[in-house]
C-alpha cells in the first residue's frame, strides 16, 4: 500500500517534494495557508545542481521555455561600473545550465506537474501548532480542527511550525544588513547576464527575467537600524536610491525605474540540529528554509530546497521512515551547512572597503587573467553536485 505523506507549505521546496514523492508512488497531500498558489514578484537563480533535479522530474521543457538560460556572471566595481571579474558560463561550463526564473513561473510549473502526478493541494489550511508528543503528528488549524497524519514534512519556511516542534523555539540574530527587492521593465534584448555591483558596505545583484521582459534587482545595505524579517514590508524607492547614490550610472538608471520595492531584514538562523523525529506510528521531518535558512549571497535557498526534495523522496522510497530519515539527515546536513557558511562569506567579500577592497579587486582581475576558469572552479563542489546520480 502506498504511504500517505502530508506536506506543509506549497513553496518551491514543498511542491518539489510533493512531485518527487508522487513520482515514486506516495500519496501526497499539500496543505497551504494561502487562498491560492501564488508568489510575490521576485526572481531567483536556478544553478546547475538544482536544474538537474528539475530535469530529472520531467520539467526540462518547461525550464527551457522560460527563456532564462544564463550566459555569464559579472562582478563589477559598484562605484565605477568597471568589470572586476567576468565568467563566461556557456564557454567555461557548457554542460551545465544556469537559469534565471521568475519565482511565480517556477511555482507554476511545479504546481502543474504535482497536480498531474496526483498530488492533492488543499488551500486555506493555516496550521497554528504542530504536536509531536503523541503516536502520530497532530496539526491544529486556525479553525480549531485537529488533524492526525502519518508522515509529516514541514516545508513551511523561515518560521516553520514543524521546526519549532522538533527543535524548540530559536531566536535568530539580525546581521546588520537589510535587502530591497524590486522588478522593473527591461528594454528588449537584455543580455542574460547576472551582475553583482560591489561597494563599501553594500552591493546590488541584477539579472533579466522572462527572456528580457523584466529586470530583477536585489540590493543589500549594512545598517544598524533593525528591520523585520519577511518579504512583505513595502519601502519608499527613494530610500534605495539614496543608499546607492554613489554607484555607477548603470545601477542608478535601474533604480530610477523602480516604482514598487520591498524591504526586509537579513537574519542569520542556525542550521537546525534536528531535521526529523520518529514517532510510534508516524514521523515528521523538515526541509528547505525550515531546516537551513541561508542568507541570499550565493543564490542557493531555492536550490537547496530542490535538492532536499529529491534526496528525501529517494531515501523514503528505499527504506521505512524510521531508517530513511536519519540517513537522509546525515547525508544532507553537512552539505547544507557548508553552503550556508559559503553564503555568509560572500556577504563579507562583497562589502569590502578601503585598501582591502582595492587589493581584493586586483587579485580577482589578475587571477581571472591567468586562470579564466579558476573563480568558477572554486564552486565545483556546489554547482557540479548532482543528487540525481548519488
Amino acid at each position: 500500500m502506498a504511504q500517505d505523506v502530508t506536506i506543509l507549505g506549497a513553496g518551491v521546496a514543498g511542491l518539489t517534494a510533493a512531485l518527487a514523492l508522487a513520482r515514486r508512488g506516495f500519496v501526497v497531500t499539500v496543505l497551504e495557508q494561502a487562498d491560492a498558489i501564488r508568489e510575490v514578484g521576485a526572481g531567483l537563480q536556478i544553478s546547475p545542481n538544482a536544474a538537474v533535479v528539475l530535469r530529472a522530474l520531467g520539467l526540462g521543457d518547461a525550464l527551457d521555455a522560460a527563456r532564462g538560460r544564463a550566459e555569464a556572471l559579472r562582478l563589477c566595481d559598484g562605484l565605477t561600473g568597471e568589470t572586476v571579474l567576468a565568467m563566461d558560463l556557456i564557454r567555461l561550463r557548457p554542460e551545465q545550465g544556469y537559469h534565471f526564473l521568475h519565482r511565480a513561473d517556477l511555482i507554476g510549473m511545479l504546481e502543474r506537474a504535482a497536480r498531474a502526478a496526483g498530488v492533492e493541494i488543499r488551500l486555506l489550511q493555516r496550521i497554528e501548532a504542530v504536536d509531536l508528543a503523541g503516536a502520530r503528528p497532530r496539526l491544529l488549524t486556525a479553525q480549531g480542527a485537529e488533524i492526525e497524519v502519518g508522515l509529516l514534512i514541514g516545508a513551511d519556511g523561515l518560521h516553520s511550525r514543524v521546526r519549532a516542534a522538533l527543535n524548540g523555539v530559536e531566536k535568530p540574530f539580525f546581521t546588520g544588513q537589510v535587502a530591497w527587492r524590486a522588478l522593473v521593465p527591461e528594454a528588449p534584448g537584455a543580455a542574460p547576464v547576472a551582475e553583482v555591483h560591489m561597494g563599501p558596505g553594500r552591493h546590488l545583484v541584477s539579472y533579466p527575467l522572462r527572456g528580457g521582459q523584466l529586470r530583477n534587482i536585489v540590493a543589500v545595505e549594512e545598517r544598524n537600524r533593525w528591520v523585520e524579517e519577511g518579504w512583505s514590508l513595502r519601502d519608499d524607492p527613494m530610500e534605495m536610491r539614496l543608499a546607492f547614490e554613489q554607484f555607477s550610472p548603470r545601477v542608478r538608471g535601474w533604480l530610477e525605474r523602480v516604482e514598487d520595492v520591498y524591504l526586509w531584514g537579513l537574519f542569520r538562523h542556525p542550521v537546525a540540529a534536528q531535521w526529523h523525529r520518529i514517532l510510534p506510528h508516524g514521523a515528521a521531518a523538515i526541509l528547505g528554509d525550515a531546516a537551513h535558512p541561508t542568507l541570499p549571497f550565493l543564490a542557493q535557498g531555492a536550490a537547496m530546497g530542490i535538492e532536499d526534495a529529491w534526496t528525501l523522496a529517494a531515501h523514503l522510497a528505499q527504506a521505512p521512515a524510521a531508517k530513511a530519515l536519519p540517513q537522509w539527515q546525515a547525508a544532507r546536513r553537512p552539505r547544507c551547512a557548508r553552503i550556508v557558511a559559503a553564503a555568509n562569506g560572500n556577504a563579507r567579500a562583497y562589502h569590502l572597503a578601503g585598501p582591502l577592497r582595492g587589493m581584493a579587486h586586483l587579485g580577482l582581475k589578475l587571477g581571472s587573467a591567468l586562470r579564466p576558469g579558476f573563480a568558477l572552479s572554486r564552486f565545483d563542489w556546489l554547482y557540479g553536485h548532482d543528487v540525481t546520480r548519488a
